[in-house]
């Protein structure tokens, strides 16, 4: 059988709970439901880190983002780091190394034309996806969201404007089926379809957000405050720290902005369909980190998941992720088997039919034996965030294993246990009632730490409670 295609649809601060399929009711995703009926839903699908550029790295790497060395969202301006609070940022690298072998370049060394098309935020210009192992580079750029917005004229560098008033995610899904059309029959194709949609500035269709204007009104969702402020994890050593945060999920305008996603990811899906290459394609369907729920409007709710972007808690790193391979993957199926995005590299070469890469993809792990219906050995997956985020998160670093999740705190080296198959709001911190499994993970996390040469913040002299 020749080697499938593979199609990555990697979305942009989409939360767990956007889709219908994963739980949404006001927001309408019927494209997107339906295609993951056709194959598996990963019900603990994981970012492997709260904000985008780290999970982009990892990504890219098949390594985890501490390992990379970019931990944080790359800011080329300079002003945003390092933050200082208890302690002081930890440092980091602004565009993604050189060093090892990249994805892309792994996927066209086994004869894959390579494709990225949308948001890349890995570096300026000499380090844009084509350095990477990319032959075609459409919208990928420095930026980190749609700075002048999601209506031409985009003033994307790598992106000639469209008509006034065209609408950016359809833009990048008609080059994405441009592409599917005008590709080499007898070769296949790595698409890296990364989406700007549904990071801030939140905008759509006139047509739509009315359309979720009268749903909203209809539902008497417009007559609720969708917000609390307050400090949902508190402690006496770390103090409050306000936030506002949305309790439901409400908002037309972020309604309207799925509404208009779930539309393309049909329309390339057709693409690939009329093509002749659908039945040879393997698609996932992903996101770069949580919905962001605590700051910068606060478009979206992740709940019963805890927080969102930028915070170590379930909302701020549990993801929608799907995966569908014609005459592969079981349709209408789910897996408990958590996965992260490190996993996606090591997936992409076995499922070319690659040899493995170990060296390489050291964080990852193949999720090809799930996608035929078996299981992984119990692993533990890590995550380290050394920063305070935008969105109210503080630094700290996180594993999981099995149900357990232990979150460590650098600001005051505090410890909070989790067990967050049966409580996934993060309610109920066991560590001091379950000190042994508590210090059990500990050491498993400082193991890695060490092992993954992680950077730490430092304390801040300066600081004034």
């Amino acid at each position: 059988m020749p080697s499938p295609n593979i199609v990555l649809i990697f979305m942009d601060d989409l939360g767990w709970r956007d889709l219908g399929c994963s739980g949404s009711t006001f927001y309408e995703t019927p494209h997107l439901d339906a295609l993951c009926r056709q194959g598996m839903r990963f019900d603990r699908g994981y970012a492997a880190c709260p904000v985008c550029s780290p999970s982009r790295a990892s990504l890219m790497t098949g390594r985890h983002p501490a390992r990379v060395g970019v931990t944080d969202w790359i800011d080329h301006t300079g002003t945003a780091h390092p933050m200082h609070g208890r302690v002081i940022d930890a440092p980091y690298i602004h565009h993604l190394p050189e060093e090892g072998k990249p994805l892309a370049q792994a996927m066209r060394e086994a004869g894959y034309a390579t494709w990225h098309v949308g948001k890349w935020h890995l570096g300026m210009s000499d380090h844009y996806p084509e350095r990477y192992g990319f032959d075609i580079n459409i919208g990928g750029c420095w930026w980190g969201h749609p700075r002048n917005g999601y209506f031409s004229p985009y003033g994307i560098e790598t992106l000639p404007e469209g008509p006034e008033g065209e609408f950016l995610s359809d833009r990048l899904t008609d080059e994405a089926i441009r592409l599917i059309e005008n590709a080499q029959q007898d070769r296949p194709f790595f698409l890296n379809l990364c989406h700007y949609a549904v990071h801030t500035p939140i905008q759509a269709k006139a047509q739509d957000i009315a359309r979720f204007e009268a749903k909203a009104k209809k539902w008497g969702l417009d007559q609720i405050n969708p917000y609390a402020t307050g400090e949902k994890h508190p402690t006496v050593e770390h103090g409050a720290h306000h936030v506002q945060r949305r309790t439901i999920q409400s908002d037309p305008v972020y309604a309207a902005l799925m509404w208009n996603l779930d539309e393309n990811v049909g329309r390339l899906v057709e693409a690939l369909q009329r093509t002749g290459r659908w039945e040879n394609t393997l698609l996932i369907f992903t996101s770069d980190n949580g919905g962001l729920a605590t700051a910068e409007g606060s478009p979206t709710c992740n709940a019963p998941a805890s927080e969102g972007k930028g915070w170590l808690y379930e909302g701020g790193l549990r993801v929608p992720m799907f995966a569908v391979w014609p005459g592969v993957i079981e349709p209408m199926t789910q897996t408990d088997v958590p996965a992260y995005t490190p996993d996606f590299y090591p997936t992409f070469l076995e499922a070319a039919g690659q040899p493995l890469d170990p060296g390489q993809h050291r964080d990852g792990t193949s999720l090809v034996p799930v996608l035929r219906g078996r299981e992984l050995e119990e692993r533990p997956l890590f995550w380290h965030y050394p920063h305070y985020g935008n969105q109210g998160g503080r630094p700290g670093a996180a594993v999981l294993m099995g149900d357990y999740k232990l979150i460590q705190c650098f600001e005051d080296d505090h410890l909070e246990l989790y067990n967050v198959t049966d409580d996934v709001a993060e309610t109920q911190d066991l560590s001091a009632r379950m000190p042994e499994k508590a210090a059990q993970l500990l050491q498993l996390l400082q193991q890695w730490q060490k092992e993954a040469g992680a950077k730490f913040p430092q304390k801040n002299p300066d600081y004034q409670p």
